[in-house]
């Protein structure tokens, strides 16, 4: 009895094998079903929300060996307590590990994080880079474990893509399954790391995808779900910041403040960005003036960093303790002031020393500064017709963090999964609208853009301007010998006249030389060292160039409005 059993689930097992491995072959050749796609949705949903729980514990495990001390939460009073030297001393040793493994790993030192997921889904088909990802992952964690003043919602997303990426190859996705998937990593990342299902989804699809198509909408509240239940198997269903008492609005009359209040955010937001983008450019100029090795900026920025902490340890790590006590009303006036002002010199130096980690949970910690700030002084005017300073906290994290992420929906959501006042939501929303609509107006749309535009990467006017960098010119060129092919003598006419382009380059390249020169075709050639002369390939009509743009934008618009 007891071996016919065994034999039978022998066989069993056997079965369920040879179908797994039936289904994966029929993914390869002719793309996942619906049912396939969701279910693939749902391991890359447990697998994201796994890998954000890891990543979270260790930062934990290492910043304990660091500073002695578990509990991010009481992460200042534990650094006040250590000697000067060692709160120095911690950083700088990160900064130089973060260096050298960037220096060995990455082609130009840089971490990936959310901009690089958005660029992946834009541009690559839902691909991100792989051994540059991991490396850059890796340095995150010892930024955030070491006195670094960032957030780990980056990395966490970028390795999330990095899962979906290497599903995506080995299923052979197209670009509207490759992105799918991307936006499934992505939300399950988010959810897990912040116990945000709702948000989770709404950011893949807002900030990520860039679009709200229906197609993409199940697989991703699929994948967001995973991740939030690998979140509260081990958290337990609990929100990240716990408010003291539900809060109201006094009056309607007060709601103007909240307006005041959004443009005051947005300001502090554009600040935000423009110091880290300020920074980053005096830190170049600086190294390459004074000939300072890529692996030593870290280090740099370590010690400018540990210098900070020894008077402010609150700028340490991602700044849980402080936000807390900001939207409890733990703080006074001058140090919300202060410490809003730290904390962004802080990130700024950070990001600017190429150390590594996000920029959402920052904002969201200048968000609850700015807001009690601003709310401690309305209140004072104001005290008959106003309500409690906090939550002028909770609707400035919210609008601080919505025009820094470029994402009113998803941030609006987030602030009330983070602290479970769904009360409050007039206020919040006031603020948020006006911060992202100011801030939009000063920088490309979001933070995130705007170093993809800083890197020539055009995403933020949208798929009619970037679609032009995705098709390739010699894809869609009449090669020498095409029965409509460009008379070569006309071509070398051109190319001595310099109008010509390169069999690499793109429609982003070739039509302003249409626009300009109204010509028929363009020359695309091959250049080789200065002794040998141009190779003729063929010619690049610019009737085929508008075909393949509009293509494009039609297939665009398709995936957006499926």
């Amino acid at each position: 009895m007891a071996k016919s059993t065994r034999r039978f689930l022998s066989e069993q097992i056997g079965s369920a094998r040879t179908a797994l491995r039936q289904a994966v072959q029929a993914v390869r050749r002719r793309g996942p079903s619906q049912i396939q796609f969701w279910f693939i949705a749902l391991v890359i949903g447990i697998a994201a929300g796994f890998t954000a729980l890891i990543f979270r514990k260790a930062i934990s495990a290492l910043q304990t060996l660091m500073y002695g001390h578990e509990d991010v939460r009481a992460l200042v009073d534990a650094v006040d307590a250590l000697p000067w030297w060692w709160v120095v001393l911690v950083p700088v040793i990160g900064g130089l590990l973060v260096g050298l493994i960037l220096q060995k790993f990455t082609p130009d030192g840089r971490v990936r994080s959310v901009a690089d997921v958005i660029e992946g889904a834009a541009l690559h088909d839902g691909r991100v880079e792989i051994k540059e990802g991991a490396a850059s992952a890796v340095a995150s964690w010892i930024t955030l474990s070491t006195g670094g003043s960032t957030g780990r919602e980056g990395p966490v997303v970028h390795l999330a893509a990095m899962i979906s990426s290497w599903v995506s190859d080995r299923i052979h996705a197209d670009g509207i399954t490759g992105r799918d998937l991307l936006g499934c990593a992505v939300a399950a990342a988010v959810s897990a790391s912040f116990n945000a299902p709702i948000a989770g989804a709404l950011f893949a699809l807002e900030v990520v995808l860039r679009h709200f198509a229906v197609h993409a909408f199940a697989p991703i509240v699929i994948a967001s779900a995973a991740g939030t239940v690998i979140n509260r198997l081990e958290f337990g269903d609990v929100t990240e910041y716990s408010l003291p008492v539900t809060s109201a609005l006094a009056f309607y009359v007060e709601l103007p403040a909240f307006l005041i209040l959004g443009l005051v955010s947005g300001l502090v937001a554009v600040i935000l960005m423009k110091s880290v983008f300020w920074t980053d450019d005096v830190g170049n100029y600086l190294q390459e003036k004074f000939a300072i090795p890529g692996w030593m900026r870290p280090g740099i920025a370590g010690a400018l960093l540990g210098g900070i902490a020894v008077y402010y340890p609150h700028i340490i790590g991602v700044g849980y303790e402080t936000t807390s006590n900001a939207l409890t009303g733990g703080l006074l006036l001058h140090e919300a002031i202060v410490f809003a002002a730290l904390k962004v010199l802080a990130v700024a130096i950070t990001m600017a020393g190429r150390m590594g980690g996000g920029i959402f949970s920052p904002s969201l910690m200048l968000g609850a500064l700015t807001g009690l700030a601003f709310g401690i002084i309305a209140t004072g005017f104001f005290p008959e017709v106003s309500g409690s300073e906090l939550l002028y906290a909770l609707a400035g994290m919210g609008a601080v963090a919505a025009a820094v992420l470029g994402a009113p929906i998803s941030t609006t959501l987030i602030v009330f999964e983070l602290t479970g006042d769904w009360q409050t939501g007039l206020a919040v929303m006031v603020a948020v609208s006006l911060s992202t609509a100011l801030a939009s107006r000063i920088v490309d749309r979001s933070f995130f853009l705007t170093q993809l535009e800083r890197r020539d990467v055009h995403l933020a006017a949208g798929p009619q301007a970037y679609l032009l960098s995705v098709v390739r010119v010699a894809k869609i060129m009449r090669p020498v010998g095409h029965p409509k092919a460009a008379p070569d003598d006309r071509c070398w006419d051109l190319i001595g006249d310099g109008l010509y382009l390169d069999a690499s380059s793109n429609l982003e390249a070739a039509m302003p030389i249409f626009e300009r020169t109204n010509l028929d075709f363009i020359p695309v050639v091959s250049i080789g060292s200065e002794k040998e002369p141009p190779r003729l390939w063929g010619a690049l009509f610019q009737v085929d160039a508008l075909k393949a743009y509009n293509r494009a934008l039609a297939e665009t618009a398709a995936e957006e409005h499926s």
